[in-house]
């Protein structure tokens, strides 16, 4: 490693913060799947834990190539994995446990809302990887090293297919969470509060200051109207009176 040019090293440090994140995330895949029930989201998941033990895979295989060693980062918490090691759980069903153990707490009260959370995270995670494989493409292209270019791109587009899943996924938990958690009539009630409150407003627009001059304005142009009716009429029996006292003249 200490042969390394700068821009080998530099180009094998972004690929080490990627390589570290993917076997991370094997073990929280895992996890994620035994927690699963949802049955069209725990496919896609193992689909998803095998593509990542693959980008693990490949990615070491370049920094060996590049002439450095992969380096995988330290999972967090290890000391919670000890007790179910010395009883020969496998890989997954430690990973299960830990899961199972402190997370149970804030994951939510029903399976739904568990695999909410869980959505949630690895929707984090996919955009942090996607954010990572970026970098390492933008990088190579920048020192021209096609190979490790490619293979960022190509790991990047699998990243985002998964994260797109996910975003269309966690709309169907939120429904399904609101189905399980919050009854029926609270549900119904929410959405007649709202029209109750959309009468209301156009109740209150009827009243508004607009409303009330145009009111206004009609109410004067009816008086004005029946004044000029009333001025007719007292027109119309002054000429009459007249035209009584002129005939009474000609008899006399």
């Amino acid at each position: 490693m200490s042969d390394l040019n700068a821009r080998d090293a530099k180009v094998i440090q972004y690929l080490n913060e990627a390589y570290g994140k993917e076997r991370h995330l094997e073990q929280a895949l895992q996890a994620h799947i035994g927690l699963t029930t949802r049955a069209n989201y725990r496919k896609r998941l193992q689909e998803h834990l095998r593509e990542t033990k693959r980008h693990g895979d490949r990615v070491e295989r370049r920094i060996k190539q590049l002439g450095g060693s992969a380096e995988r980062l330290p999972l967090p918490g290890p000391e919670a994995f000890s007790e179910a090691a010395e009883t020969g759980m496998s890989v997954a069903q430690r990973a299960l446990a830990l899961a199972r153990g402190p997370l149970d707490a804030v994951r939510g009260t029903s399976e739904s809302e568990k695999m909410l959370k869980n959505a949630k995270t690895e929707y984090s995670e996919e955009a942090e990887e996607i954010a990572t494989y970026t970098a390492i493409e933008e990088l190579a292209n920048k020192v021209n090293d096609k190979e490790t270019a490619k293979l960022a791109k190509d790991i990047r587009r699998e990243e985002e297919r998964m994260a797109s899943f996910l975003q269309r996924m966690i709309p169907q938990l939120v429904s399904q969470v609101a189905k399980e958690e919050i009854p029926a009539p609270l549900r119904r009630n929410g959405a007649r509060t709202t029209r109750r409150r959309t009468t209301t407003r156009r109740s209150t627009a009827g009243s508004s200051p607009r409303a009330r001059s145009t009111t206004r304005s009609a109410a004067t142009t009816s008086r004005s109207t029946s004044r000029r009716k009333s001025s007719g009429r007292t027109k119309a029996t002054g000429a009459t009176k007249t035209a009584r006292r002129s005939r009474s003249t000609r008899s006399a």
